[in-house]
């Protein structure tokens, strides 16, 4: 199929659920930078509702095409240098706070997003334009490429800094935002569907982008989506509020086209590679390569949890069963840049991501799947929340949440936060160990501790699945104000199948912590580990 066959079939299909087929060449005049495609249709969200329905109830076919040549064979720095042109910046003549800039195809954004401009409750598509972008680098020439290619995804930048962007949609169901630091580091997604399953995940798309007109004076920006995939169809509005910590107020609509088993609401997606309780990738020169080093969780009966993050040998995977969750992310609270050592990326300034669900979410979990790694820029950790209530054909599944991206989440617990984890070889220093026991080293901070430092007053309490404890203090912790817990782990055999770990600190019968949980694999027999004692 030729690219502008594509494109008109696209357009068909749109049309089928409520926008016209429109010709490429067709446009309004008399706006600045993109030309608009044929006349302002009535747009709002239930009317993006309506076409989602309409979508699911269609055979679906795929969004993925073959693009030219060229832009085949980009590599990743070629694909960076290619920029839109602020003077094509959609609002870049309105008075309002905000612009949106333009993505385009290449590397691997296959699939191409058809965008439009909302104004006053009316939508009007946006034509692509080659001379829209500077091609930099890349090899790339205006002249050499079709007039039709679509857009892959766009970014929002404010009118004081058309530079830096704070939000970009790009790539499948992706996205990310920024807080304060100005840094990304993890994305959320639309959607995701059989994570960690045994069979290959599916990835939705967002076939379509509608940005709203932000009010002159208004510091929230309204884009709407409309997702589809073999398995389901949906429609997404995202109030988009800048700030210190960036708030996105999002609400969605499903429409399955078939039983989904499992179905992951408001994933997080990241990246983790070694940090201080996981070693087990530690030959670069840098001592942690992480873009967030815990799960927390805030259950509906209102226990806090701290899962810390690991790059396991073997996919793994985890369920946290609640009712009606209170929040859950996947924060970086590590933020001292002498732990992470690069002055490139900046790990201590990724931002956390928060997920707060509006209304009752019933029964379900908080699903933590992570990947092994090799490499920090593929992303191999995601959660997010499976409902126990499956998903039908049919079915209209109406779900809300909000997104908190910045350096700290808007909740906290009261108790003391686990800070730290380390770990390594257990046993006594100067001492013969009589066998195999590998040690953990958890600092808590906050809280009550503070107070409890010269009292003596405090202890922890572990738990595990398989094994047995030993040496299980708590220690005050002066230099941060907090305790440290630490206790060896003796595992009941060689074999290398998990223990769950589960511990807390706890004074005269009253908890003072939040619940640190951890899963551990022994070492296989013969590893060098099991050999020193």
């Amino acid at each position: 199929m030729q690219r502008r066959d594509f494109i008109r079939n696209a357009s068909l299909a749109l049309a089928a659920i409520g926008f016209p087929a429109l010709p490429a060449c067709a446009a309004a005049g008399g706006q600045v930078g993109l030309r608009r495609l044929g006349e302002p249709q009535p747009f709002d969200f239930a009317i993006l509702k309506g076409q989602a329905r309409a979508l699911s109830e269609a055979a679906y076919k795929t969004h993925r095409r073959t693009l030219p040549g060229p832009l085949e064979a980009l590599d990743w720095d070629q694909y960076q240098s290619i920029r839109y042109r602020q003077d094509h910046a959609l609002w870049a003549d309105q008075p309002g706070r905000f612009q949106a800039k333009f993505f385009h195809l290449g590397l691997y954004f296959h699939s191409p997003v058809r965008m439009f401009d909302v104004v006053d409750g009316k939508a009007q598509e946006l034509a692509y334009d080659p001379a829209a972008f500077d091609y930099g680098s890349s090899g790339l020439k205006n002249g050499h490429l079709p007039a039709d290619l679509g857009f892959a995804g766009f970014r929002l930048n404010t009118r004081q800094d058309t530079d830096r962007d704070f939000a970009a949609f790009l790539g499948a169901s992706y996205f990310r935002a920024v807080g304060k630091e100005g840094q990304y580091g993890q994305s959320a997604r639309g959607l995701a569907i059989d994570t960690g399953m045994d069979r290959p995940e599916e990835f939705p798309d967002f076939i379509a982008y509608f940005l709203e007109q932000p009010a002159k004076d208004s510091n929230t920006l309204v884009v709407y989506a409309l997702l589809d995939s073999p398995s389901v169809a949906g429609a997404y509005r995202f109030a988009i509020t800048n700030g210190d910590v960036l708030l996105m107020d999002v609400d969605v609509a499903l429409y399955p086209r078939k039983a989904i088993e499992r179905l992951g609401i408001a994933p997080c997606t990241s990246m983790y590679q070694v940090g201080e309780n996981d070693r087990r990738m530690a030959w670069d020169w840098r001592p942690e390569i992480h873009d967030t080093d815990g799960l927390s969780m805030w259950t509906g009966a209102g226990e806090w949890i701290w899962r810390p993050l690991s790059n396991p040998r073997q996919l793994r995977f985890n369920m946290f069963v609640d009712n009606n969750p209170r929040g859950f992310g996947l924060l970086q609270r590590d933020r001292n840049f002498d732990h992470y050592q690069d002055d490139g990326v900046f790990y201590e300034k990724r931002p956390c991501l928060w997920v707060e669900p509006k209304g009752q979410w019933g029964k379900g979990s908080v699903q933590l799947v992570e990947i092994p790694t090799v490499d920090e820029t593929f992303d191999n950790i995601v959660a997010f929340w499976n409902p126990e209530a499956k998903p039908q054909p049919g079915q209209e599944m109406l779900i809300g949440y909000r997104l908190y991206w910045g350096a700290e989440p808007p909740a906290r617990p009261p108790l003391a936060q686990a800070v730290a984890t380390r770990t390594g070889l257990g046993g006594v220093i100067g001492k013969k160990r009589e066998r195999f026991s590998w040690r953990f080293a958890v600092d808590f901070q906050g809280g009550e501790l503070a107070s409890l430092i010269d009292k003596g007053e405090v202890e922890a309490v572990v738990q595990t699945s398989r094994g047995t404890t030993e040496i299980v203090s708590a220690r005050p912790l002066r230099e941060i104000k907090g305790y440290r817990a630490m206790f060896d782990l003796v595992p009941p055999d060689e074999s290398t199948d998990q223990i769950d770990i589960r511990l807390y600190l706890r004074s005269g019968g009253k908890t003072l912590t939040e619940t640190w949980l951890y899963q551990y694999n022994p070492p296989p027999a013969g590893a060098p580990e099991r050999t020193l004692y």
